[in-house]
C-alpha cells in the first residue's frame, strides 16, 4: 500500500508577539497562509514495524530529529499500529527559512498513515497530535488561510486572501527562532493590525493586505543578519507591492499583483540570491 501528500511552505502575513508565557513559549497571535511551494512525502506500508526515512537532500536528517520520523513515531504508538512506513521526502521547501517546511511535513505525516493505515483520525484531533511536535504543525494540518493564538496551535480559520504572485528570497543562512525570541524586546514593539488585516483579507482588498503586513520579530532578525535586511531592500528597489520576513526569518516574501512585475523582482533577485522562488498563494 502506498500513498502520497504534499506539504506546503506557509507565510506570514501577521506576527504578533504579545508576552512570555510562564512554560516559557511566547504568546503570539498571527495570520498565515500556505504557498504553491510544497514537499512531496511518499509513504509505503512496511510489515516489520519500522520508521524509515529518506530525503532527497542530503544534509536533512533521517532519524528522530526529523520531524515527519517525530510524527510518525506519535501516530504509531497513538493508534498502536504494529506496522512500520517508509517515508521518501522530495524537498522543496529550504531548510530552516521561516517557511515551516519541517511543520508541514510533520502535518503530511499524520495525514498520510492516517490514510496509509485507515486510522481515521479527524483533522481536529491530527492537529491535537501534531501540537505535541511543534506550534507550527495544527496550522500546516488545516492549511488555507488562519489567525493562530496561543504558541500558535489554536487555529481560526479565515477566508483566503486575493491571489497574487509570491516572491520568496532566502539568503544561504539559518535562523535559530529561539534565538531571536530570546533578543527581543517585549516592551518595545510596535504590533500589528491583525484584526485589519483579517478584514483586509475578507474583504480581497490586495492594496490594503499590502499596507498591513507586519511581524514583530522582523526587526531583530534584520539586525542581526544584514543580508536579510539587504534582501528586504532589494524587493522594495525592485517594485513588489508588499514586502515582509517570513516567522523568525531569514526568508523575505514579496507579494507582487501584476506577472510582468514578477518576472522583473524574480530575476533581479536571482543575480545576488541563490533561493528564489516564484509562486502563488493558495491559502
Amino acid at each position: 500500500m502506498k500513498c502520497s501528500i504534499k506539504a506546503p511552505a506557509k507565510i506570514n502575513l501577521t506576527l504578533d508577539t504579545l508576552r512570555k508565557r510562564e512554560d516559557g513559549y511566547h504568546e503570539v497571535e498571527m495570520i498565515m497562509t500556505t504557498v504553491d511551494l510544497a514537499d512531496r512525502l511518499d509513504f509505503t506500508d512496511r510489515e516489520d514495524g519500522k520508521i524509515v526515512i529518506d530525503v532527497s537532500e542530503g544534509f536533512v536528517p533521517n532519524d528522530h530529529r526529523n520531524l515527519a520520523y517525530q510524527a510518525a513515531e506519535l501516530i504509531k504508538k497513538h493508534c498502536q499500529v504494529k506496522r512500520g512506513v517508509s517515508i521518501y521526502i522530495t524537498k522543496r521547501i529550504p531548510v530552516s527559512a521561516g517557511l515551516a517546511g519541517g511543520s508541514s511535513d510533520a502535518a503530511a505525516t499524520l495525514k498520510g498513515l492516517n490514510q496509509l493505515w485507515s486510522l481515521g483520525l479527524s483533522l481536529d484531533e491530527l492537529a491535537i497530535l501534531g501540537e505535541k511536535i511543534g506550534s507550527d504543525v495544527p496550522f500546516c494540518i488545516y492549511g488555507g488561510t488562519a489567525l493562530a493564538t496561543g504558541r500558535g496551535e489554536r487555529i481560526e480559520k479565515i477566508s483566503s486572501p486575493p491571489s497574487c504572485w509570491v516572491i520568496l528570497a532566502k539568503p544561504p543562512i539559518g535562523v535559530s527562532t529561539a534565538d531571536i525570541y530570546n533578543k527581543l524586546n517585549i516592551n518595545n514593539i510596535q504590533h500589528p493590525d491583525t484584526k485589519g488585516m483579517k478584514s483586509a483579507i475578507e474583504q480581497k482588498d490586495f492594496k490594503q493586505i499590502c499596507k498591513l503586513l507586519h511581524n514583530t520579530l522582523e526587526s531583530v532578525t534584520l539586525d542581526l543578519y544584514p543580508e536579510v535586511r539587504h534582501i528586504k531592500e532589494q524587493m522594495e528597489k525592485f517594485g513588489v507591492d508588499g514586502v515582509l520576513m517570513s516567522g523568525s526569518g531569514p526568508t523575505v516574501f514579496g507579494l507582487v499583483e501584476k506577472e510582468s512585475r514578477m518576472h522583473r523582482v524574480y530575476n533581479g533577485l536571482k543575480g545576488f540570491c541563490s533561493d528564489v522562488y516564484a509562486v502563488r498563494l493558495i491559502g
